[in-house]
């Protein structure tokens, strides 16, 4: 079989490629080493790392088109291809349609690119999707980015503009999100389990992967599913169709990805968004934790002294906002509204801090100058349909020619419809014809009820959960420009796009929330868009390119340690699989938290290198008696995860959530990381017969060297204890003279005296211990635990016991 190198130097690449597939069996393009080869029916056949010999193409019966088209609903993939030496184009033929496509090349020394940049008929072609190119990789697969990669080699596909949207064709154009049963590279996560992949421009297949996008032709109006509306319209709209839909693929050692993403992003004209100067998906501070304290005019240096002594640079607010629309600010916070936040974040940057906010995206509350008092034409509609009879300003049945739009009740939150400027509330819709909406309030959210004509046009408004309208892609873009202007006006630096997916309202999906995102990102100044942190709710192919980083997890649900645990773990996995700098969500430090807890959360922080986000609040901080010390904790931690001081062996071992650390600082570059091993045991009330023994006795292993134990003892469910027993080893035994209380802490830390702590830690009295007596030696240990409780049902005494290993010296590189 005959084939002709493709070579890395663009001269001979062209030079060669004359004599491409409509004459040979197949074409080799040769891409810094990466060879990709296509047949003369404009079939992909061959992906291979040259340097080692080695093709990754997964070739069956099944050919894989370099693009396919859609006409009718039906995929059909190119009969033949040929090459134009002149303009350096493959010519696709397809002949079930008669339809012929020409796709430019573009050598770029460390990728190629495929530019669809003519095709016959084109109103006749739905969409064009490049791929699915099948590999044998299948070790590491970044869903998002598009990058599969194994041990020696890594094969990506990227998007070029927005219309061309990662992964493979869905009708409402939503990148999924699934579940596949798989491994993950986390240490305290089983090895199998289900793994949530969040879209599939690569996607995990039995023989490796497939890397595939696509662009629709949006010309027409479509009905589909979308937003858990069996029938919601999506409108048409123009753009260049499938014209200009554009790829780039590459394939490198895996410690080149970042690098030839890096250089696409420059070369190609794509979001490049820098910390510091440095590109964000490499800066370090693309990772930085932060503050959440909801501060105003009124307490804004209160907040910014928080945020200096815990060290950090970023202060955000997660709910400023009057309205979200016009995204005016609450008056009471900020009196001068725009003008109010940005004398605040001059003030922040005085002290080298930067200020953010926290938005719904498109949400727009029933307060918002786009609802009330006159609607905008452009909130997102559901469908449309007409009045059957006119009706005056009082009616409460209105009959409507069709329900389909209106009795979808699975996510219909506020039973808003909209004729002309108003907007009417409905409880119901009738089960027969005639199709009445029933029981109407006229004039809802600050609209004027009036008389309307027979056959006048009646929409159902899309809405989210959080009772909020949404938008259609005009209103988007706008509001998208309304948040630059913002940022513009204050100087913001910090942004979530919180409720991302709220712009399938628009009915094109991923296409919708780019166009959102972009018209906040274009329209920056560039003094904000070299150095913004961003992130949102969702993530998304060509999204990556400028988002900063995900930071998913709340602390709502749960305890401190529990809320969201092992989502949060294993949100570390899919942004290493990614190349997405690690966060590990929201922590809400409150006036009972502990600083154990605290350093347990910085453990994990320094574990998989990733910034996370503390709410908290001056108050908060006063009120918990180790606030201080908490936000100290955070500084160090911080300091040196930044700096990069921790090895990669103490990183692995901090990943196990049930091992805990503490660091001890000994200057300001250098750090002692100690690492402890706890036990928590529970000594329950018991009713026995006279004589018979009720403590408890408990067994561990000290895996460290000898030293004297630590503990914190409380009680549970309103309880209290006394006359507190502990007896090490059958031999020595502590008597603690002191009455436990419910919400209380007994906590021995060393030295001779242990301390009393009401449940917000601050010392109520401190009791004498004999610290020799709670020396234990390396190995099994024994503890017997008594008290006496207070007559409170199914109380119980909790024990934790602390034993410290060996510190290890760790500094700043």
């Amino acid at each position: 079989m005959r084939y002709f190198s493709l070579k890395a130097s663009a001269l001979f690449f062209l030079l060669t490629l004359v004599v491409g597939c409509g004459k040979q069996d197949k074409t080799i393009m040769d891409v810094g080493g990466f060879e990709i080869g296509i047949d003369r029916t404009g079939a992909l056949i061959k992906l291979t790392d040259g340097k080692n010999n080695v093709d990754y193409a997964f070739v069956d019966v099944e050919r894989q088109p370099i693009m396919s088209i859609q006409v009718n609903g039906k995929l059909e993939q190119p009969t033949s291809c040929e090459f134009d030496s002149n303009t350096n184009r493959f010519l696709l033929k397809y002949s079930e349609d008669a339809i012929l496509a020409e796709i430019e090349i573009a050598n770029k020394e460390d990728y190629i690119t495929f530019e669809l940049v003519s095709i016959s008929n084109p109103d006749k072609v739905e969409l064009v999707t490049w791929g699915p190119y099948r590999t044998t990789i299948g070790k590491t697969i970044g869903e998002t980015v598009g990058v599969v990669r194994n041990d020696t080699f890594a094969i990506g596909l990227q998007s070029l503009n927005m219309r061309t949207l990662g992964g493979y064709p869905t009708d409402d154009d939503i990148s999924p999100e699934f579940d596949i049963f798989s491994t993950t590279s986390l240490l305290d996560v089983s090895d199998s389990l289900k793994i949530l992949y969040r879209g599939h421009t690569a996607l995990p297949k039995r023989y490796g992967s497939n890397l595939q996008a696509y662009t629709r032709n949006r010309k027409a109006e479509r009905v589909i599913e979308n937003m858990h509306h069996h029938k919601y319209t999506a409108p048409s709209y123009e753009d260049e169709g499938v014209m200009g839909s554009k790829i780039a693929l590459f394939g490198c050692q895996p410690k080149e990805v970042l690098n030839t993403l890096e250089k696409i992003e420059i070369e190609e004209g794509l979001p490049h968004p820098k910390l510091d100067g440095v590109w964000a998906k490499k800066s370090p501070l693309a990772s930085s934790a932060y503050l959440i304290q909801n501060f105003s005019v009124s307490n804004i240096d209160k907040a910014i002294a928080l945020t200096k002594k815990a060290g950090l640079k970023y202060l955000y607010h997660s709910d400023p906002f009057e309205n979200w629309g016009h995204f005016d600010l609450k008056k009471e916070d900020f009196p001068e509204n725009w003008e109010s936040m940005k004398s605040i974040v001059e003030k922040a940057a005085a002290q080298d801090i930067q200020v953010g906010v926290h938005t719904l995206s498109n949400f727009i509350t029933p307060n918002d100058p786009y609802v009330t008092s006159i609607p905008d034409e452009r909130l997102a509609k559901v469908g449309s349909d007409f009045l059957v009879n006119s009706i005056d300003d009082k009616e409460k049945d209105i009959e409507i020619k069709d329900p389909s739009f209106f009795n979808q009740m699975n996510n219909n939150n506020l039973h808003a419809v909209v004729i002309g400027k108003e907007i009417i509330r409905y409880e119901s819709v009738s089960e027969f014809a005639p199709w009445i909406l029933k029981n109407c309030s006229r004039g809802a959210f600050g609209t004027t009820s009036a008389a309307h004509e027979q056959g006048a046009r009646i929409s159902k408004l899309a809405d989210h959960a959080y009772r909020t309208f949404l938008t259609n892609t005009e209103l988007s873009v706008e509001m998208g420009e309304k948040l630059a202007q913002l940022y513009n006006k204050t100087g913001l630096r910090q942004i979530s796009f919180d409720g991302l997916e709220g712009n399938h309202s628009t009915g094109m999906g991923t296409y919708g929330q780019l166009l959102f995102t972009h018209a906040w990102y274009d329209n920056l100044e560039s003094q904000i868009k070299d150095d913004y942190v961003m992130d949102a709710s969702r993530s998304g192919h060509y999204f990556w390119h400028s988002f900063t980083r995900m930071n998913w997890g709340e602390p709502w649900y749960d305890g401190f340690r529990e809320s969201q645990t092992l989502y949060r773990i294993l949100n570390q996995d899919y942004f290493r699989r990614n190349y997405i700098p690690g966060m590990l969500g929201w922590f809400a430090m409150r006036e009972n938290t502990s600083i154990e807890d605290i350093e347990w959360m910085l453990a994990r922080s320094a574990a998989f290198d990733a910034g996370y986000a503390l709410v908290t609040s001056a108050e908060i901080i006063d009120t918990n008696g180790f606030g201080d010390e908490a936000l100290e904790q955070i500084k160090q931690w911080e300091k040196a995860r930044i700096s990069g001081a921790f090895s990669s062996d103490q990183k692995k071992r901090m990943e196990n959530i049930e091992k805990e650390f503490t660091l001890e600082t000994v200057s300001g570059t250098e750090w002692n990381l100690i690492p402890y091993a706890v036990e928590r045991f529970e000594h329950l009330a018991k009713t026995r017969q006279p004589g018979e023994p009720v403590w408890t006795n408990f067994a561990f292993n000290n895996e460290h060297e000898e030293q004297t134990i630590k503990f914190i003892l409380s009680t549970k469910n309103g309880g209290s204890a006394s006359g507190v027993t502990m007896e090490i080893n059958n031999f020595k035994k502590v008597h603690l003279n002191v009455v436990i209380g419910p919400n209380q802490f007994l906590k021995y830390n060393g030295g001779n005296e242990a301390i009393l702590y009401n449940a917000t830690w601050n010392k109520i009295k401190s009791i004498p211990i004999d610290q020799e007596k709670l020396i234990i030696g390396t190995g099994e240990q024994k503890i017997k635990v008594d008290c006496h409780f207070s007559p409170t049902e199914d109380t119980s005494l909790k024990l934790e016991i602390r034993t410290a290993g060996t510190p290890e010296r760790v500094k700043k590189l």
